[in-house]
């Protein structure tokens, strides 16, 4: 799970988004430094803790991964404010080494491809739509959960019909310089261990 704290461009605030929601179904409840971003009905979107500097050292900024340690000053501030929401996150790695067990052609789509892919701690099925996926290689995966470097939410999805659970990444969409402008997605050579986390 990921972060953001950008004090140049945005301000001292850290941002910790968790669902998308509909810009005019927003409303903010503050507490404090603490603004709860929640929808009309409640769902919380995220938090907005702003004089982040104030309570937390932070030493990196931009996309920042949400340690436990940063977790838990987090949930002391909450505790500070009263605020008792559930801050219970899963912060098990998003960017892992996985291996491609099998592909099959989609049988809705000519140029997508079913994928089991072994991330080490399960199996997941991808639907890949690059034309050099293929069954034997090592790939960057991004489960579900992961947020790409252009802010998209990695998310459970249904692909023409098929269930598909993660990403298989090219390395444009990581964001990795000099990347390759043909599609294609980003095949690891034999060092990479499978379930390992990626780090771009």
């Amino acid at each position: 799970m990921d972060v953001f704290y950008n004090p140049k461009g945005i301000g001292d605030v850290l941002m910790i988004p968790l669902e998308e929601g509909d810009r005019y179904d927003i409303m903010h409840e503050t507490v404090g430094d603490i603004t709860r971003v929640v929808t009309k009905k409640g769902q919380v979107l995220g938090y907005n803790i702003f004089n982040a500097s104030a309570h937390f050292k932070l030493e990196q900024t931009g996309q920042i991964t949400l340690t436990n340690s940063l977790l838990q000053q987090i949930k002391q501030l909450f505790q500070q404010n009263g605020l008792k929401d559930s801050l219970d996150f899963d912060l098990s790695p998003k960017f892992v080494v996985g291996f491609v067990k099998d592909k099959t052609p989609h049988e809705n789509a000519d140029k997508l491809s079913v994928c089991q892919v072994d991330t080490g701690d399960e199996m997941l099925q991808i639907v890949c739509g690059a034309p050099n996926v293929a069954a034997g290689q090592k790939v960057v995966v991004a489960k579900v959960g992961a947020v790409m470097p252009g802010g998209m939410k990695i998310k459970a999805a249904q692909l023409r019909g098929v269930p598909s659970s993660g990403m298989i990444c090219s390395q444009k969409e990581l964001g990795m310089p000099n990347a390759p402008q043909e599609k294609g997605i980003y095949v690891l050579d034999d060092h990479y261990q499978v379930g390992q986390v990626f780090s771009f």
